[in-house]
């Protein structure tokens, strides 16, 4: 007697990229419920089972549905934002100050719908995500019919959903309570990165996710300067550092880990640490080629990612399928490298065992899940059709099909596609929302971008301070007799330092934007060593000039001070400068009590450009009145450490900066 069946699927090229590639031609899928009940030939199906429903495939491929191990779904919305520049300024730069400004619940509810239908439309039926407000995207993904494992992140900084990684991490919480069971999606943790989430965070996270048993998601070794950074603050790379913080005792999924050595993938494969291969984010972004051939080799489960849609910039995952694949034959000189079997097994089963759902999705087998999709290849971009050998089919799918040729999408038994018509998504009003969010960030970025004092403040430098100086330059033939008045013990001093500095001073064409400064600071030793080193950037505003009856050049600006937590060429490719001015100096500060006033003393000695010796006495001050009372000090200052009223406080040195 057969046995019932809610649906059997017939007529296909099933293709079930189990263990052993079992394939069936003419082949049959058998469904109950949300679960596949078997599959074989037809024939041997047909006698075996009855259903009230029948689907006829058309003699297309029958396979599982595609898993994309790593992405950031709702950034669909922030597609084409910045492009062609470096990780660190599309990321510090563009990307984080948008989101700051405009990410919310609606926000994340718009990009998701739309990510998902992108995801269907390219045979995606399960996802492993990363962003703001999870929850959100957890319940519009389960609306709409996906499977998702979806990780809530958590950083050291303020976040569009949290002002405290603490309040994420609460976050995170009540996503496990309310998803745990839940039959599509399967809540995570995201630490976003070893760089942006000191141990205390990684530690809270990790525990989280060991409590729960849910996935660990985090990016690890995306670029070469992550690694060398980690190098010089802890002593080791990235891999084993987050070993140390215990991460690996969770169910972690690791996105890209372009810049790891093989003992590292040793790490990751003992720890069972699955890996997601981000090739298009990755070229795309330049940061490197992940050694993806000889992660395989060592037995580490790689699956295939698209990364976020900003960094991509689409979510067509037939297209990382191919490059996948190619990237691993052009980086080794080896055609046989990864071949398309092995790459479609990346993109189903051990994409799955990558995100630690192997159990569950990622190959036609019974008891799984039914994520199937259908993909015609009786296309004209994939004839003929050759059957001389057995895996000539796989190759028709990663070397030719295209995403446009899924015809059918099912996920736990449900159709979400039939003949590439989604319905219950409609397209065109997501395309008009979206369009509207790009109306606002377009004003928000044209604004900004006419502003450096904006454009400082996007990047997460809080001012620290703003002031206003009275400042005097001298030009000296020899600092000695002075720095001997200084030191003869007849002024109180509060303070010395010994720096070097190196100063880069961008300039812009509109003269109201003042003049920006990065300055790098290296604290002198009395044994002349570097005990360490100070970056720092000062926005300098316009100078004022007073008349002075025995003095010329007396100056009061504006500054505002944050720190430089980016290198030089991350600030000069962000503000983008209409010119530079670079200024090397030995400068020996003292900070002085004089006549109840405190008082900035610098003798400077100019190494770039070669100008000599300086002297600069500065004070701060808050009010005019205040900085024509102060200037008066300065001048008798200047005369009590025996520069002769005869000298002229020379413009030489402020002209360079300001030209």
């Amino acid at each position: 007697m057969s046995k019932k069946a809610d649906l059997i699927l017939t007529n296909a090229i099933v293709l079930t990229m189990d263990k052993l590639l079992n394939q069936y031609d003419p082949g049959a899928v058998v469904i109950k419920g949300d679960v596949i009940l078997d599959v074989g030939l037809q024939e041997e199906m047909e006698n075996k089972y009855t259903a009230e429903t029948t689907f006829d495939c058309g003699g297309k491929v029958l396979m599982p549905g595609l898993v994309n191990t790593h992405t950031h779904v709702p950034m669909t919305l922030l597609r084409g934002l910045a492009d062609d520049l470096r990780l660190e300024v599309w990321l510090l730069g563009y990307i984080m100050p948008v989101e700051r400004e405009y990410v919310s619940k609606d926000f994340v509810e718009l990009g998701t719908k739309i990510g998902c239908a992108e995801f269907i439309r390219t045979g995606v039926t399960c996802f492993n995500d990363m962003y703001y407000f999870e929850e959100v995207v957890a319940k519009t993904t389960a609306e709409i019919g996906l499977r998702a494992i979806c990780s809530q992140t958590v950083l050291k900084f303020p976040t569009p959903d949290a002002q405290s990684y603490e309040e994420s991490i609460d976050l995170a919480r009540g996503l496990v309570e309310r998803y745990k069971n839940h039959p599509l999606i399967i809540p995570a943790v995201a630490p976003h990165a070893a760089y942006t989430c000191p141990p205390e965070i990684l530690e809270a996270c990790t525990n989280l996710a060991v409590e729960n048993d849910i996935p660990l998601h985090i990016h690890i070794s995306e670029t070469a300067e992550e690694v060398e950074n980690m190098r010089k603050l802890e002593g080791m790379p990235v891999v084993p550092y987050v070993k140390k913080q215990g991460v690996f005792k969770a169910k972690t999924i690791a996105a890209h880990c372009v810049h790891i050595d093989e003992g590292e993938m040793r790490t990751l494969e003992h720890a069972g640490v699955g890996v997601a291969h981000n090739p298009s984010s990755n070229l795309k972004l330049a940061s490197g080629f992940a050694p993806v051939i000889r992660m395989l080799e060592i037995g580490l489960k790689v699956g295939i990612g698209t990364d976020g849609s900003a960094s991509n910039n689409d979510l067509d995952f037939f297209e990382e399928i191919r490059l996948a694949t190619f990237l691993a034959k052009g980086t080794s000189g080896d055609p046989t490298a990864i071949p398309a079997e092995k790459t479609l097994e990346m993109a189903t089963r051990m994409g799955a065992e990558a995100l630690h759902i192997g159990n569950i999705t990622g190959s036609i087998e019974k008891g799984k899940r039914a994520d199937l999709i259908t993909i015609d290849l009786s296309t004209l971009h994939n004839s003929p059709h050759f059957r001389h050998n057995r895996n000539g089919v796989y190759s028709q799918i990663v070397y030719a099909a295209k995403s446009t040729d899924v015809k059918d999408v099912m996920v736990n038994g449900k159709w979400l596609m039939n003949n590439k018509v989604i319905p219950g998504l409609d397209e065109k009003d997501l395309i008009r929302q979206s369009q509207e969010y790009a109306k606002k960030i377009d004003a928000f970025i044209l604004k900004r971008e006419k502003s450096v004092i904006s454009k400082l403040i996007a990047i997460g430098g809080t001012i620290e301070e703003e002031s206003f100086e009275v400042q005097a330059k001298v030009s000296i033939k020899n600092p000695i007799p002075i720095i001997e008045i200084i030191e003869s013990g007849e002024l109180e001093i509060i303070r010395t330092r010994h720096y070097h500095e190196y100063d880069t001073y961008f300039n812009f064409t509109d003269e109201e934007q003042s003049n920006l400064r990065f300055r790098e600071d290296h604290f002198i030793e009395n044994d002349g060593t570097v005990s360490h080193v100070r970056s720092r950037l000062t926005l300098i505003g316009p100078s004022r000039e007073y008349q002075h009856p025995q003095k010329d050049v007396l100056l009061s600006r504006s500054r505002y001070i944050a720190p430089a937590s980016q290198s030089l060429r991350f600030y000069k490719e962000y503000f983008k400068p209409a010119g530079e001015i670079e200024i090397e100096k030995d400068r020996m500060r003292y900070l002085v009590n004089y006549k109840g006033e405190e008082f900035f003393i610098n003798i400077d000695e100019l190494i770039k450009p070669k100008l000599g010796y300086f002297l600069e006495i500065k004070a701060r001050t808050w009010s005019q009145i205040d900085a024509e009372e102060k200037s008066d000090l300065i001048i008798n200052l200047i005369e009590y450490l025996g520069v002769s009223a005869e000298e002229k406080i020379t413009k030489d040195y402020i002209e360079i900066i300001e030209s």
